[in-house]
């Protein structure tokens, strides 16, 4: 059986930036390990499976895989398969246009809307279907030092201290205390379950407030060794569990807040991930993650 793919850059303008994703379309057919094989064939931090929707009214059904498991949500996948699906049904390639891709995901129904601009790559963004929520104690900075190869030292910077929020995926936020340390960060797989746990999505999302760019509120790396994915170039579902790390450690006044994430740097994959929350009543009431998507290639895949 032939099917359609496509690949497509996420959280970037520019191809050979931003994160990979790979979009299988027609995939109805397959089972779970074929989906699994697929996605380690690919080798990306993901991979999408698109099939029918289950309600008509819906653009499509996916399914998200990592090289080594399936995720419930993710953002970059979210993001891309969103674009290339509005891409897709746009009829005039050059006129701006607006459209709204419902995408049916483990995690539930998630609508994303998407922008056409002239001379400018497309863009999404969607409201997060799942509030982040604290999910446990995070472990001693001894530990994470010894996990990331950094310092104890280099662990935190002003109020923030390592937390642990899912959005959907959970993460363990480690502040750094500088973009020269975040640089030197790597995972010591003797000392990484000890700190990130054996189980699950044992990942660190790893972010300074140093950034590249003036117009980067933070700098971030992600490392999920244990899921596959030893970095991640932008992680979308990451920066949706960071909007509880904004709201605990810098207070955000009521309103609209955007923070724009810098990622994939130390990779040579520069990527940027747009964050908005919305704070009502010194609580987080809305979660929103944006970004361009540029497509790469199109093929087929023999399964």
């Amino acid at each position: 059986m032939k099917l359609r793919f496509a690949t497509l850059d996420v959280f970037t303008e520019t191809r050979f930036a931003g994160n990979p994703l790979a979009v299988v379309h027609d995939a109805d057919g397959l089972s779970d390990e074929q989906m699994q094989a697929v996605a380690r064939e690919f080798n990306l931090s993901e991979t999408v499976f698109v099939m029918a929707p289950e309600r008509p009214v819906h653009a499509a059904k996916i399914r998200i895989f990592t090289p080594a498991a399936e995720l419930p949500f993710a953002g970059h996948p979210t993001v891309g398969t969103a674009i290339h699906l509005a891409a897709l049904k746009r009829q005039d390639a050059e006129a701006a246009h607006e459209a709204i891709i419902a995408l049916e995901e483990k995690i539930g129904t998630v609508r994303v809307g998407v922008r056409f601009a002239p001379d400018r790559a497309p863009f999404a963004e969607f409201d997060v279907p799942q509030l982040p929520q604290e999910i446990g104690e995070a472990p001693s900075v001894e530990r994470i030092a010894d996990a990331l190869d950094l310092l104890p030292s280099e662990i935190g910077f002003q109020n923030h201290k390592p937390a642990r929020y899912s959005a959907g995926v959970p993460f363990t936020y480690v502040p750094v205390v500088s973009r020269e340390a975040i640089a030197r960060a790597r995972p010591n797989m003797q000392a990484w379950s000890a700190a990130f746990g054996s189980a699950g999505h044992n990942a660190a999302y790893v972010y300074t407030r140093e950034a590249v760019h003036a117009t980067s509120s933070f700098h971030a790396r992600m490392f999920a060794p244990g899921g596959g994915i030893y970095e991640d170039p932008a992680t979308g579902s990451a920066a949706a569990g960071f909007a509880s790390v904004v709201m605990r450690f810098d207070t955000p006044m009521e309103g609209w807040h955007r923070r724009i994430i810098e990622q994939g740097y130390e990779m040579g994959r520069p990527s940027e991930i747009v964050l908005s929350l919305e704070v009502q009543q010194n609580k987080l009431e809305t979660v929103r993650i944006g970004g361009g998507a540029v497509s790469v290639t199109e093929g087929t895949i023999e399964v």
